[in-house]
């Protein structure tokens, strides 16, 4: 029996209405047009009272009336409709989009399903010219069909990890007199590899910044269980949670073959007084306030790779100091590829110094949308003002 109720709560717990456009999903269509030889192709998504298209090809917009749309009567029935000359059938003869615009004579559609078995659309192909289909062809309308289903679910899972992914990022940064703090993160896809965590603990500054290898869902879980770890037990030195989150790495994710690199540093406020692990990052700086750079320079390996292969002092801190006016900056690899190649460094002195800590990150995720950005993007800056 259709559940029209059912139905709807469905689509709406996908989260997907009204959602930008998906090249997955377009390239399903664009598939399906060249396949069928049809001018027309509608991945259709029904709501109350609209049929809204998550990709379209030639009927020139995201929307139509739900009602009497040969999409509403495919998601009813449940299952594949194929009219192959709308005028020559009682049932859509007379049908709006028959005898008025677009004037539809051949239409098949194939219902997609929520995770829960719900019809919540269709994949459509559409011509203004009769077209019959042969079994095969039949068969392959459902295979597309189940095709663009399996990434309208993959679709709404990364959505929902994208939410939880934000909320795990710093919301408020903390606040430690003497000192600007900013930090920010733009990822290049929905889910990102890099992440960024401040705290204070004991009236000392932590500040993380890591990167883990690739990009999508599994860096993203390999980064929130980096993060984790050195969250755990706020008390330990820099050394012992880098070692911890290396045996991470090592042992509980071995079979990921994946690593991660990182900068774990702490900051003394009263003092100005640095200590930084660098887990083969090398992206760790001191912008001096007469405009030199500390590179603040490691030779470890990143997190999860060679554990036990180098000695332990390639784990030990490396100390700085900042004096007054002087910015400790961290940034991931994706910065590199938006800043000027010709002088990278002078390009971050002159963000830093005309739009300080917190204009020079928004600035640098700005330019995460600039065509050379190919991987995400995050900065943290830490100036000492006084």
């Amino acid at each position: 029996m259709f559940d029209e109720r059912r139905r709807q709560e469905a689509l709406e717990e996908l989260g997907i209405l009204d959602t930008p456009r998906d090249e997955r999903v377009d390239r399903v269509a664009r598939l399906a047009k060249e396949m069928f030889g049809v001018p027309m192709v509608s991945v259709s998504l029904l709501d109350r009272d609209r049929q809204w298209r998550k990709s379209e090809i030639g009927l020139g917009g995201d929307e139509a009336p739900r009602q009497d749309s040969f999409c509403d009567y495919t998601v009813r029935q449940d299952r594949t409709v194929i009219v192959e000359d709308a005028l020559a059938t009682e049932t859509f003869a007379d049908n709006p989009f028959v005898v008025g615009d677009p004037h539809l004579r051949f239409y098949a559609g194939h219902p997609l399903h929520a995770p829960g078995g719900e019809p919540i659309g269709t994949l459509c192909v559409l011509d203004t010219e009769p077209h019959t289909l042969s079994d095969a062809q039949q068969s392959l309308l459902r295979d597309l069909a189940f095709w663009v289903q399996t990434e309208l679910a993959n679709d709404a899972e990364l959505d929902h990890a994208a939410v939880i992914q934000s909320a795990l990022r710093p919301h408020a940064h903390p606040v430690v007199p003497g000192y600007t703090i900013a930090g920010g993160a733009a990822s290049r896809g929905r889910l990102a590899g890099d992440f960024y965590d401040l705290s204070l603990h004991d009236g000392a500054l932590r500040v993380t910044l890591a990167d883990a290898m690739g990009k999508g869902t599994g860096p993203a879980l390999v980064a929130a269980s980096v993060r984790a770890s050195l969250r755990t037990a706020p008390g330990r030195s820099l050394a012992a949670a880098i070692a911890d989150a290396d045996r991470l790495l090592e042992e509980d994710l071995a079979d990921t073959a994946m690593f991660v690199t990182a900068v774990h540093a702490e900051l003394r406020p009263e003092t100005g007084e640095l200590e930084v692990i660098d887990a083969g990052h090398s992206l760790a700086f001191i912008l001096r306030t007469d405009g030199s750079w500390e590179h603040l320079r490691s030779t470890s390996l990143p997190l999860g790779m060679g554990m036990g292969l180098q000695p332990a002092e390639a784990r030990e801190p490396r100390f700085a100091h900042l004096a007054p006016g002087d910015a400790f900056v961290c940034c991931s690899d994706g910065l590199l590829d938006v800043l000027d190649p010709d002088d990278p460094f002078a390009h971050v002195h002159r963000v830093l110094s005309a739009l300080g800590p917190d204009g020079a990150v928004r600035e640098a995720l700005r330019l995460a949308d600039d065509d050379r950005a190919t991987d995400d993007i995050t900065v943290v800056v830490v100036r000492r003002d006084r």
